[in-house]
C-alpha cells in the first residue's frame, strides 16, 4: 500500500474544501496525511491517518490513527463522528491497530456504527505508530490524541463530518473516553462533544493496578505502565524491581495483546513477573503511588451524559472498583446510564454492550432527553 504524498493530500483539500461550510471547517494543520487503506469495510472507505497533537505538559507530538467513512451522501449538516478509543493492545510501536490486519476487528459495533452514517475515528494514540514512548493510562496525553484524531478526521474533505462527536472506549480506552469527556470543552472548544460511553474502564489506577486481585492482570499493567512512565516520568523501574526484574519488564514490554491473547512465551514471562511482584506494593510507593492517583479519573461530572458498562465476572478491572466509581459520580450529580452485564467478561463487554450504546449514541446525536439510572442504583 503507497502513501499519498503531502502535496497531494493539499491539493485534495484544496479541490474539496466546499464540501464543507466554512464555519465548521477544523484547523488543517492538525492533520498531517491521509493514506487510502485498500482493506476498508464493504462499502466504506477508509484512512490512516498521521496528525499533530500535544501531550499534557503541551509539546507538540506526531500520533497515528484510522478513519473510516460510510457510504452514501453526508446529511446537509455533515455527518456526526463517534471517536472508538481501543483497549489495551500493548506499548509497543509494533501494537499500533492502525499498522495491524485487525485494525477494523478491534473497533467494536464497526458495521452497525457506519450503517447509521457516522464517520468512525480511531486513533492509536500517542507513541503507538508514532514517536516516542505510549503514555500508557496517562489521562491528559491520551484524551488529546482523542481529540485531535477528532479534529484531523474533519480536516480530511471525504468525512464532509460535523463538530459533533461521541467517544466510546473500552478498557484502556475506557479511561480514555473519560478523561476526554473531563478535559473536551477546554482543550478542543471548537469541537461539539454529546457523549461520553466507557466499557469496563480503569477510574482509580491504585486500585485497578496495585490492587488487583488477579496476580497476572496485576503483572501485566505494572509492567506496561511502569516501563511507560518510567520513561514519561522519569521515575526509574529500580524502584520496583532489581535488574533481572527489570529487564524481565523491558522484554515483556515489547509483546503485544492481540485479539488472540497472548503467546505462549508472554504467558511464562507473566509468571514469571508474578513471582518477581509478588512483595511490591506500588500503592505505598512514594514515586508510583501520586502518578497513580494523578491518572485516575475524577469523579466530578464532565459536563455531557455518560455511560458506563461493566460485566460482574470481570477480572481484569474489578466490577466493584467501578461501581464504587459510578456512585461517586451520582453523588457528583452527575447524569449516567449504567449497564450492569450479569457474568459479562473483560473481552466481550464492548461487543456484549455494543448495540444498547450505539443506540444511546444515536439518542444523543438527536438531542433526546440523557437517561439517569443514578436513582435505581442501591
Amino acid at each position: 500500500m503507497k502513501c499519498m504524498k503531502a502535496s497531494s493530500i493539499v491539493l485534495a483539500l484544496a479541490l474539496s474544501a466546499a464540501a464543507i461550510p466554512a464555519a465548521s471547517r477544523p484547523p488543517a494543520s492538525v492533520l498531517i496525511s491521509a493514506s487510502p487503506v485498500a482493506d476498508a469495510p464493504a462499502g466504506a472507505q477508509a484512512f490512516r491517518i498521521r496528525y499533530r497533537t500535544t501531550t499534557g505538559n503541551g509539546a507538540p507530538v506526531e500520533a497515528t490513527g484510522i478513519v473510516v467513512i460510510p457510504a452514501g451522501r453526508a446529511p446537509a449538516g455533515g455527518r456526526d463522528i463517534v471517536a472508538w478509543a481501543h483497549g489495551t493492545t500493548g506499548i509497543a510501536d509494533t501494537c499500533a491497530p492502525s499498522t495491524n490486519s485487525w485494525k477494523f476487528q478491534i473497533i467494536a459495533g464497526l458495521e452497525a456504527i457506519l450503517a447509521r452514517g457516522y464517520v468512525v475515528v480511531a486513533p492509536d494514540y500517542i507513541g503507538l505508530g508514532g514517536p516516542g514512548m505510549h503514555p500508557y493510562l496517562v489521562g491528559s496525553d491520551t484524551a488529546h490524541a482523542v481529540l485531535d484524531a477528532v479534529r484531523a478526521a474533519r480536516a480530511i474533505p471525504a468525512t464532509a463530518a460535523s463538530n459533533r462527536f461521541a467517544v466510546w472506549g473500552k478498557s484502556q480506552g475506557g479511561h480514555a473516553a473519560l478523561w476526554t469527556g473531563q478535559l473536551a470543552a477546554r482543550y478542543a472548544r471548537d469541537l461539539d462533544l454529546k457523549g461520553v460511553a466507557a466499557a469496563a474502564p480503569p477510574t482509580d489506577l491504585v486500585a485497578n493496578i496495585a490492587g488487583s486481585k488477579n496476580a497476572a492482570v496485576r503483572a501485566l499493567m505494572t509492567t506496561y505502565t511502569g516501563v511507560s512512565w518510567a520513561d514519561i516520568y522519569g521515575v526509574p523501574l529500580s524502584t520496583i524491581a532489581r535488574p533481572a526484574g527489570v529487564n524481565l519488564m523491558h522484554q515483556l514490554a515489547k509483546n503485544c495483546v492481540t485479539l488472540d491473547g497472548f503467546r505462549l512465551g508472554t504467558k511464562i514471562g507473566l509468571a514469571r513477573m508474578t513471582y518477581v511482584l509478588r512483595n511490591v506494593d506500588l500503592a505505598a510507593s512514594p514515586r508510583w503511588g501520586p502518578l497513580m492517583q494523578r491518572n485516575s479519573a475524577a469523579p466530578v461530572p464532565i459536563g455531557v451524559p455518560l455511560l458506563i458498562a461493566q460485566g460482574s465476572a470481570d477480572v481484569i478491572v474489578d466490577p466493584a472498583v467501578t461501581r464504587g466509581f459510578v456512585g461517586k459520580m451520582c453523588a457528583a450529580r452527575q447524569p449516567l446510564r449504567y449497564i450492569a452485564v450479569a457474568g459479562g467478561d473483560h473481552v466481550t463487554i464492548a461487543k456484549r454492550t455494543g448495540s444498547e450504546t450505539i443506540d444511546w449514541i444515536g439518542d444523543r446525536f438527536a438531542g433526546k432527553p440523557a437517561p439517569n439510572d443514578c436513582g435505581n442504583l442501591g
